[in-house]
C-alpha cells in the first residue's frame, strides 16, 4: 500500500474506483500505490469524481493509513 509518513507535496494519480453512495474512493499514484479518500475531499466541492480521472492529491495520516485529500483534476483533464 503506502509508505508510513505522509507528505505534503502533491502527487498524481488517476481515480481508479468511486462509490457515489458511500462517497467512499481509490486514487493510485504514478508508483502504482493506491490510497483511499472520500468524497469531501473533492476539492471543487462536487462531491463526485469520474473513474480514470486523472488528479493530484496530497497524502496525510488518518486512522492510522495514509489518505488522499485535496484531490483535484490534474491539467487538462475535466471529466465531470
Amino acid at each position: 500500500m503506502a509508505s508510513s509518513s505522509a507528505s505534503s507535496s502533491r502527487r498524481l494519480g488517476r481515480v481508479v474506483s468511486f462509490d457515489e453512495a458511500s462517497g467512499l474512493g481509490i486514487v493510485a499514484d504514478a508508483g502504482g500505490d493506491s490510497h483511499r479518500f472520500h468524497c469531501v475531499s473533492i476539492a471543487d466541492g462536487t462531491r463526485t469524481i469520474a473513474v480514470g480521472s486523472h488528479v493530484s492529491f496530497v497524502l496525510v495520516s488518518r486512522h492510522g493509513d495514509l489518505e488522499a485529500v485535496d484531490v483535484v483534476y490534474a491539467d487538462g483533464d475535466a471529466q465531470r
